[in-house]
């Protein structure tokens, strides 16, 4: 049903303004050069990176576009991206802060959290909120209170059904290996919830944790001298915004991976199940609207998604000699062949 989405990225020209303090440059949307003219809100957007955020702002600045909102019209955005490099979101939301948008758009809950630490005051709307009651960014669900509020893209049971995936992919396995990232805050609950329906399962797990880029290599490296029939790759920002590499490693390593999101089945993962965060991003434009026109992000409950999306990736299966039960094609929402 998503097939036919398209993203928006055409040109591309640099623009001065976009660097941030710590030296990060990047090339723009040819839309984005509007910005300078734009009349109107401003929303700072703080994520990842430009590559993963891509379609996650089409789907954000079309579902503001049907609420009467244009980009470089009367709508102003602003993008800053960390690169993976969570040590660098301080001085980012610091950076967007200084800047007083009239909405903070964190694209991960690592962002909200920093920016929470920051400001009581600017609205922070975040499409991918985890466990925001423990992390002391809500009241609660139904009233949120404060300045944040969004979607909610965990589902609880969710880690634990990735435990069934990886035993129908892999008929009989006997140890998971898990590939964490234990620095963001989404990412403990999911590992511990992981390791007990394992072991309920009788299946043993070994965990190797990545907190940068640059540890990805060592970490699926040990997953594999581990003899792992299985890799589960935890739903995190940098995780997801590494998905191409991470996929290009464990299929140099003879690894099949499950997957909380989509996007890494595009890149090459074998199968994922979870939320469809185009989705999320699109809804948290509501979010965005209903706060310009006056409405308090501590009164707009959190939302949760309605549809659970499944995608397997037969090109990585074959790669991997792996034949794909037919029953789980068949309830596959996208197959990429």
């Amino acid at each position: 049903m998503y097939n036919a989405w398209t993203t928006f990225w055409a040109g591309q020209m640099q623009r001065r303004d976009f660097i941030t303090a710590l030296g990060i440059a990047a090339a723009w949307p040819l839309a984005a050069l509007a910005q300078t003219s734009s009349k109107g809100p401003t929303v700072a957007w703080v994520g990842t990176s430009q590559q993963l955020n891509a379609s996650f702002i089409e789907n954000f600045l079309r579902g503001m576009r049907e609420r009467g909102y244009a980009e470089g019209h009367n709508l102003k955005m602003l993008y800053r991206f960390t690169d993976g490099y969570q040590e660098r979101v301080p001085a980012l939301t610091e950076e967007v802060i200084r800047l007083k948008p009239d909405v903070i758009l964190a694209a991960a809950v690592i962002y909200a959290v920093a920016a929470k630490k920051l400001t009581s005051t600017i609205p922070i709307v975040s499409p991918a909120l985890a466990d925001a009651v423990h992390l002391g960014l809500i009241a609660s669900d139904a009233r949120p209170g404060g300045n944040v509020t969004g979607v909610n893209p965990y589902v609880a049971g969710l880690p634990s059904k990735q435990i069934d995936f990886a035993r129908e992919i892999v008929p009989g396995v006997s140890k998971v290996g898990l590939l964490t990232n234990s620095k963001d805050p989404k990412a403990p609950a999911q590992a511990i919830e992981v390791e007990a329906s394992a072991r309920a399962a009788k299946i043993a797990t070994v965990s190797a944790d990545a907190n940068r880029p640059d540890d990805l290599d060592g970490a699926v490296r040990y997953l594999s001298d581990e003899r792992v029939d299985v890799v589960i790759v935890l739903q995190t920002s940098m995780l997801l915004a590494n998905s191409r590499q991470i996929a290009m490693l464990a299929l140099e390593n003879r690894l099949p991976t499950v997957h909380g999101y989509r996007e890494h089945v595009v890149a090459g993962g074998l199968v994922s199940y979870g939320v469809d965060l185009r989705w999320c991003y699109h809804r948290g434009a509501y979010f965005v609207d209903r706060i310009l026109h006056g409405t308090a992000p501590g009164d707009l409950p959190i939302e949760f998604p309605t549809h659970l999306f499944l995608a397997v990736n037969l090109k990585t299966a074959s790669a991997l000699g792996i034949e794909m039960p037919p029953t789980l094609i068949t309830r596959a929402d996208e197959v990429i062949e």
